[in-house]
């Protein structure tokens, strides 16, 4: 009876069904919200940023989470620091594309970055790592938990006196609506609409209903 094999692990079938089942679920997590602060792009646990997918996938891992922590993780990296993964904890997939080189006739692999022979063939691979989240991981020293940034305060900016009350006679209506970011030109682009909205001598020196 033949032996049935299992199948081979497809990471990035994997990312791509995770990503599918948050947008099923309603949920856009990569969209910018009012307030920013508390948080940054994932971290490994050395320090260094994700790229690509892997910051895209994480970023909304940890927003899905509620994680604090920028850091991830493979479990042995978190057993050499004498940490421990949370029992029931559940990991998140990450993958790095490479690419190697091999000369004709030679077995050794060759890193990025090397010179190579005309006849040096290319491999290109994909591997794929778990990692949790450091607030996953017990154990771990303080500086995995950094404090979260202040968010800036905006104070109200005061009006000057004599140009509101310029704006004011004018007769246009400026609405206010809208409950996600938007983009704030300078203001003087604002300056700008206002005078195309102003009658133009031309028009001054004729009637105007009211």
């Amino acid at each position: 009876m033949a032996r049935s094999r299992t199948p081979k692990f497809d990471a990035s079938e994997v990312i791509t069904n995770e990503i599918i089942r948050i947008i099923e679920r309603g949920v856009l997590p990569w969209r910018k919200p009012w307030t920013a602060g508390g948080s940054s792009r994932p971290l490994r646990v050395g320090g260094e940023p994700y790229q690509g997918v892997n910051n895209f996938l994480l970023t909304m891992r940890t927003v899905m989470a509620g994680h604090s922590s920028p850091f991830w993780m493979t479990l042995p990296q978190a057993n050499a620091l004498d940490a421990k993964v949370r029992k029931g904890e559940k990991s998140s997939v990450v993958v790095y594309y490479g690419q190697s080189w091999r000369d004709a006739g030679d077995e050794d692999d060759r890193s990025d970055g090397d010179d190579r022979s005309e006849e040096a063939r290319v491999f290109r691979f994909q591997k794929s790592y778990r990692v949790f989240n450091a607030c996953q991981i017990e154990g771990l020293p303080d500086s995995f938990y950094p404090d979260p940034e202040p968010v800036p305060e905006h104070p109200p900016s005061e009006p000057i006196p004599h140009m509101q009350a310029f704006f004011d006679a004018i007769d246009i209506t400026t609405v206010f609506t809208g409950t996600e970011a938007y983009y704030l030109p300078p203001r003087g682009q604002g300056l700008h609409a206002v005078h195309h909205a102003v009658p133009g001598p031309a028009q001054f020196l004729r009637g105007l209903g009211p």
